[in-house]
């Protein structure tokens, strides 16, 4: 299982839903999907633009479970 630590990284940068949406260009709908964990895919620039917003790697925000 794959789990998306978001709200982890957002909240370790002081950043809201609203000012990632504003800053990355996706609207708060996918955002909350993709921060509930309900997300079935993610494209590498929305991952990538994400990455820039927070300061972060994709490690930070993608975690293998079992």
């Amino acid at each position: 299982m794959i789990v998306v630590n978001l709200d982890v990284m957002m909240s370790k940068r002081k950043m809201s839903l609203n000012d990632l949406s504003r800053e990355v260009g996706i609207t708060l709908a996918n955002l909350s999907v993709l921060k509930t964990g309900k997300a079935k895919a993610i494209r590498f620039s929305t991952l990538e633009a994400i990455c820039k917003a927070l300061d972060c790697t994709p490690g930070d925000l993608l975690e293998y479970k079992e």
